[in-house]
């Protein structure tokens, strides 16, 4: 995601593909939030705010404030797991960072707005239902694609999936169809 805080109407401008005067009208008419700098006047729009009223209108979110698709989070109690998933997953090129619990991840996942997290459903503390859960009421996440990967029955996987995640495979599982479901999750 970009560093800026703020854009220029000229960088919403650019990111619309619309004329300036057209951002300069969103502004005033209160459809894009908007603040005046000191002195000269030039409008400003937080990227937050940016991001919400283009979810809004219905317009696509420009690539520079996508996560880089290449970047997952792996989300497990058990080392030796997520070791093995890590493993697997930067064979197949992708950049990878663990978390051993909920709250670990929540921290990571700010740090690092990685496109996909694996995630165990078994965890001490706060578990993989949780933080789905908390996850998906989450707008700064609603990007965060996540797979579950778990040696729980079925049901468990078919909650996790009306809970909110994209995709879930149960342990052990095969090397090959998690970096399919993960080339397809991160496309």
């Amino acid at each position: 995601m970009t560093k800026a805080k703020s854009l220029t109407t000229g960088d919403i401008a650019q990111y619309c593909d619309v004329n300036l005067r057209t951002v300069i009208r969103w502004i005033d008419k209160g459809s894009l939030k908007g603040y005046k700098l000191p002195g000269r006047g030039n409008n400003r729009v937080t990227v937050e705010d940016f991001l919400i009223f283009l979810k809004e209108n219905n317009m696509p979110i420009p690539e520079d404030f996508l996560p880089d698709n290449k970047t997952i989070l792996v989300v497990d109690d058990d080392e030796n797991m997520a070791s093995a998933i890590k493993r697997v997953l930067k064979n197949a090129g992708f950049e990878c960072d663990t978390a051993v619990n909920g709250f670990l991840a929540g921290s990571k996942l700010m740090q690092r707005q990685p496109a996909l997290m694996t995630l165990d459903l078994s965890m001490p503390g706060l578990n993989g239902f949780e933080l789905l859960q908390h996850l998906r009421k989450q707008e700064e996440f609603s990007h965060l694609k996540i797979l579950v990967i778990s040696a729980l029955n079925q049901d468990s996987l078919d909650k996790a999936i009306t809970l909110g995640a994209n995709a879930a495979i149960s342990k052990p599982f095969d090397k090959e169809h998690l970096i399919s479901i993960v080339n397809q999750l991160t496309q």
